[in-house]
């Protein structure tokens, strides 16, 4: 019995010694000391032994448990200061470094443009709803009262994709108006939201590109009129470009998705290059609204004798372009690093009503 506790031990004693991390400390315990361990099972075997072998044997394994305990302890301890040295050397700084340099990322004028948008109307008690890019003919056009030979319809104007089986040819949305059907279908009256997203159209010069970024608001109520419309865009005018009583002019026109149908103007002046709004002679058209058409209210599922409702469209872009005063609309998709260095936002100037919007 004495050999084998002696073998026993310095065989364990030498894999202690050479145990390289936790895990493998903690299996040479389990395999010596634990309820199947070399140790554990001699001691089960004291039984079969005479009294005064027993006693000497049982004190030669207690000695070699507590020997074997007090080497694991130690070998762990080495081990959880090496670890500790490892990550301290891993995370030391050297303060002698030089500074490294602030990041130079910036929000993106559309984007802070978007989000002051949506704080406004959501303090308006807007909520967002969104669609797909991609649309079929009916929620881009049909639904929303567009005849067949409407110009829109036209290949120079809007981007076609290649048809399914048997299908009619999806197309690129040219506007977030199907939004507002997909709304109306899936959620009864009434209804406030604002529908901002990417948007698609066959055009670029210095004001168009192939791919920019509108807001469409829609109201569904009851007993909802003109005035409430009015409203509305007044205090979004007024919010958007911080400035009290901005002179508004309310022209009327034609969209078939509304009717009466109305663009919105707002007083401004030029003095060479830089635009100022809310005084002067001038007018700058800024968006397009009107009331609901009854047809659209009906393909969207809505009564239109029992429910009534406004809707407007705007262009982030335009609306950013003016605020910001940048003259060019090409150099929003330009991904010019000086263009973004110049025209871009703080990463943490996140646009809230009550911390204050760009000025």
């Amino acid at each position: 019995m004495d050999d084998r506790i002696t073998t026993i031990v310095n065989d364990s004693l030498d894999a202690i010694a050479g145990a390289g991390d936790i895990a493998g400390l903690d299996a040479i315990r389990v395999a010596t000391l634990g309820r199947k361990g070399s140790i554990t099972l001699l001691m089960k075997g004291l039984g079969t032994l005479d009294p005064q072998a027993r006693r000497q044997a049982g004190q030669a394994l207690n000695a070699a448990k507590d020997d074997l305990q007090s080497a694991i302890d130690r070998r762990r301890g080495e081990l959880e200061r090496q670890r500790l040295d490892a990550l301290l050397e891993a995370e030391r700084i050297d303060v002698t470094l030089p500074e490294r340099p602030a990041p130079g990322g910036t929000v993106h004028p559309v984007s802070q443009a978007t989000d002051e948008i949506i704080a406004i109307l959501a303090d308006m008690g807007f909520t967002v709803a969104e669609g797909p890019d991609i649309e079929d003919d009916w929620f881009n056009f049909g639904a929303l009262n567009m005849p067949e030979e409407h110009p829109a319809r036209q290949e120079h104007d809007t981007f076609y994709l290649l048809p399914a089986a048997g299908g009619a040819r999806p197309v690129l949305r040219t506007h977030t108006s199907p939004v507002q059907i997909r709304h109306m279908l899936d959620n009864p009256p009434p209804i406030r939201i604002i529908a901002p997203g990417r948007t698609y159209r066959s055009d670029s010069d210095l004001t168009h590109t192939p791919m920019f970024h509108q807001v469409e608001g829609l109201v569904i109520d009851r007993d909802i009129h003109m005035g409430h419309l009015k409203g509305c865009l007044r205090q979004f005018v007024e919010a958007f470009f911080g400035v009290d009583d901005v002179p508004m002019r309310f022209r009327p026109s034609y969209f078939p998705f509304t009717s009466p149908s109305m663009e919105v103007d707002i007083g401004c002046s030029f003095s060479g290059n830089r635009l100022t709004i809310g005084e002067g002679e001038g007018w700058m058209e800024v968006l397009g609204s009107g009331m609901v058409h009854p047809r659209v209210l009906a393909n969207g599922g809505v009564d239109p004798e029992a429910w009534q409702g406004f809707a407007f469209g705007l262009g982030i872009d335009r609306l950013a372009m003016l605020k910001y005063a940048i003259p060019d609309l090409r150099g929003f998709f330009d991904a010019d690093l000086r263009w973004l260095r110049h025209y871009g936002f703080r990463p943490l100037d996140v646009p809230t009503l009550y911390g204050g919007l760009t000025p």
